[in-house]
């Protein structure tokens, strides 16, 4: 291995001069490129970009209600906030970043607790959470306190989960299954527990993801030194899969985009549409969609019948 790798650059200053953000992580500074500060953390947010465009294209191909293109461009803004704030370390990009994160849960927010409910419910919902991003904002602009921010984000997110969770069991459940019993014999429909039980696998692995990536970020916290010194023993190329900000990058993208469809697929079989659509997911090594049951491959039609 030694014969295929090479050294960290010494630190020294960057292109983008002196920094300017509250936090910094423990990928070191301008030691790749002198062009980018963080190299790691600045392409791992390339999972967002293509997730976000993906989910996009897929909302606008399927008809999806305007709340999630909306939520998936708000995703995408994360990604490329992200990307400016690691590869400049700049404060203004940090914000970015991190309140586009509040904002895109804001959206999910309003998309779990908007549906099927009244315009003016709608509106005074919608009207609210301006007001609490705006406080969110405003307050962490005020005091850059970074633990304020991610138990803000932390709240919300697990607001999203939680909740939907109980819509799940307690509303979409009992929703299918009338349906179900209602159906013709010579109908060939997936069953209640079969769309229920993929949700929850869905649920699973989303959640393990995304948690994982935080428990790497955060040991990548704690044992920085010691990291950052296995990190110059075992050179370049090889060291970056020791980057864990760059690990929480790529988990955390993936477990908010399986959060996303996950809203979607439920927001789907709450209008009764579990007829017209599927959620498309042959494998925990394939991303979920909701997807035309047109467009599935006639194998999977047929395997869902």
């Amino acid at each position: 291995m030694a014969s295929f790798s090479f050294p960290y650059h010494e630190p020294r200053p960057g292109f983008w001069g002196e920094k300017t953000v509250t936090l910094n992580f423990c990928e070191e500074d301008y030691v790749m490129s002198y062009y980018c500060a963080e190299v790691c953390n600045t392409i791992t947010n390339a999972m967002f970009l293509w997730l976000g465009v993906r989910g996009i294209k897929g909302c606008i191909k399927y008809g999806h209600p305007l709340i999630f293109p909306i939520a998936f461009v708000g995703y995408l803004i994360v990604g490329c906030g992200s990307t400016l704030f690691h590869a400049t370390l700049k404060y203004p990009m940090q914000l970015v970043d991190e309140l586009a994160m509040i904002y895109t849960t804001c959206f999910m927010v309003h998309a779990t607790f908007a549906y099927a409910r009244s315009f003016r419910f709608s509106f005074m919902l919608g009207v609210g959470l301006i007001g609490l991003a705006y406080f969110i904002t405003a307050y962490y602009y005020e005091t850059k306190n970074p633990d304020f921010h991610q138990n803000a984000y932390a709240l919300l997110t697990a607001l999203v989960v939680f909740s939907n969770m109980w819509i799940m069991e307690k509303v979409l459940r009992p929703a299918l299954k009338a349906r179900e019993d209602k159906r013709p014999a010579n109908v060939n429909m997936p069953r209640t527990q079969e769309i229920i039980s993929q949700m929850w696998i869905m649920v699973a692995t989303g959640l393990s993801v995304f948690l994982g990536g935080f428990l790497i970020w955060n040991l990548d916290n704690i044992y920085c030194n010691t990291i950052r010194r296995w990190r110059h023993q075992i050179q370049l190329p090889w060291a970056v899969v020791l980057e864990g900000h760059a690990w929480w990058h790529l988990m955390t993208g993936i477990g908010a985009y399986y959060y996303i469809v996950w809203r979607i697929w439920i927001h789907r079989c709450l209008d009764g549409d579990e007829d017209k659509f599927r959620l498309y997911w042959p494998s925990i090594f394939h991303l979920p969609e909701v997807r035309a049951l047109e467009d599935l491959p006639s194998r999977e039609v047929q395997k869902r019948q």
